[in-house]
């Protein structure tokens, strides 16, 4: 075969394959049917028939990827894709394989059955996060399929146990396999990069979040002593009573707020669009114009401390020796030695304070090569939307590769339509995502992968 014979043969190739944003939709909804629930206790079923399906995707297209099991049935998927220019820094693109539970009866369809309705595939995952997982892996195929490389040497991970904080996955991959990010400077994952449209004095404003900032972790167990006895019997020492009044004192607490960089630069470019004050005294017209995304705005305000669950006692005439509650508490960069010397003092001379699980706050500027590629690969897509930094109230697998020196960035690139109230279907009912969406972000990926 002369060299114009292959050279037509790769043209061809490349023009006829399947490009990413025709099979999205397909592969989101086939990783929404695998029931891959964490329940955070080891009794959900695992990622391994998730991670099954990835590796049967990338085999199809030629690729080898790795699987690895932090313990069995918890599984993390691994690929490595040479780039244009591997003198460059790396990169690394993850997901995560696991999701929430999902209880069936609260549903207005079956939560695992992937339905399509109203242009939307339905079910748990749909937003956190396989969809992405759906964008990176159609992205990674057509790659494969054309020959065609990323900017640089990209490093592509499908972890296990995120919704769990973790521990069988992101941060077990770092601890027991850092070689994988060796070379690698900045990641980018879940829970940014979609659109919300706010009012403006001329109409309205199509403004993509980018997350550039998390909030760490504290999860916390209170555990109240107190003296057993009869119900019938007066008790000064009862441990419920003991842990009621640390609740509450916990709850009644006004955290003072503080606005970070990200927080601080959303505010003021929200103001600037809507004319409306983003200072300190009159800020809830200015958060209501976020929609459903106000939520995520609103908890890096201040630091948190929310009661999530309660145990105590076996029996109603018995009072027991000891009461437990599980808080949740969230805190800014720099904010963790704070928080948990005014949660130890709130919870009183009765009251333990277990550390149960924590991770770090994280935080990376909004400038800079990535974050232009970034931004420019939504403007490409959608020239007349800005771009604007903000940080999670919550968490993600890039607190562990922080560990390795990584800087992370939330870059779930979704286009969607203005009246869908998209940021509370992370861990909510009738979780969903819109065809068209998938399609969006399947094209902006891609393009962004190409270019950074």
């Amino acid at each position: 075969m002369s060299h114009d014979d292959a050279d037509r043969t790769v043209t061809t190739t490349a023009q006829t394959a399947v490009t990413p944003e025709e099979e999205v939709a397909r592969i989101c909804a086939e990783l929404i049917r695998i029931d891959s629930s964490n329940y955070g206790d080891g009794s959900g079923p695992g990622e391994r028939k998730a991670a099954e399906y990835v590796m049967e995707q990338l085999d199809a297209v030629g690729l080898e990827g790795t699987l690895l099991e932090s313990e069995p049935g918890r599984a993390t998927v691994v690929v490595r894709l040479e780039g244009e220019d591997s003198s460059r820094p790396g990169l690394a693109v993850h997901g995560h394989l696991d999701v929430v539970p999902a209880n069936a009866a609260d549903w207005q369809v079956d939560p695992f059955a992937a339905e399509e309705r109203d242009g939307c595939i339905w079910g748990r995952g749909a937003v956190d996060m396989k969809d992405m997982d759906a964008m990176i892996l159609a992205n990674i195929r057509h790659f494969a399929r054309t020959g065609t490389k990323p900017a640089r040497d990209t490093t592509f991970v499908f972890f296990a146990d995120e919704e769990a904080g973790g521990t069988y996955g992101s941060h077990w991959l770092v601890d027991h396999h850092p070689h994988w990010f060796d070379g690698v400077t900045e990641a980018i994952s879940e829970v940014g990069g979609y659109s919300v449209t706010v009012p403006t004095p001329g109409g309205q404003q199509r403004a993509y979040l980018l997350q550039t900032a998390e909030k760490g972790i504290a999860w916390l167990r209170l555990r109240a002593h107190g003296r057993a006895g009869h119900g019938s019997v007066p008790n000064d020492e009862n441990a419920i009573v003991r842990l009621a009044a640390a609740i509450g004192r916990i709850a009644a607490h006004e955290w003072p707020r503080e606005y970070i960089a990200s927080v601080r630069e959303l505010l003021d470019t929200l103001g600037s669009l809507t004319g409306l004050s983003s200072t300190d005294d009159d800020l809830e017209p200015l958060l209501a114009t976020l929609g459903g995304a106000q939520g995520f705005v609103r908890g890096t305000l201040r630091d948190t401390a929310n009661v999530t669950m309660l145990e105590s006692g076996y029996k109603h005439n018995v009072i027991p020796q000891t009461a437990t509650a599980a808080v949740d508490c969230r805190f800014l960069p720099g904010h963790e030695d704070a928080l948990m010397a005014t949660i130890r003092e709130l919870a009183g001379e009765h009251v333990e304070v277990e550390v149960v699980h924590r991770d770090v706050a994280i935080e990376a500027p909004f400038s800079g090569d990535l974050v232009e590629s970034m931004k420019q690969a939504l403007l490409r897509e959608d020239p007349e939307a800005v771009v604007l930094p903000y940080c999670l109230s919550g968490g993600t697998d890039n607190k562990a590769l922080g560990r390795l020196g990584i800087s992370g960035y939330g870059f779930a690139p979704l286009r969607l339509p203005a009246d869908l109230d998209f940021a509370p279907m992370f861990h909510g009912i009738d979780e969903r995502v819109p065809t068209a969406s998938l399609r969006f972000g399947a094209r902006v990926l891609g393009d962004f992968l190409r270019s950074c």
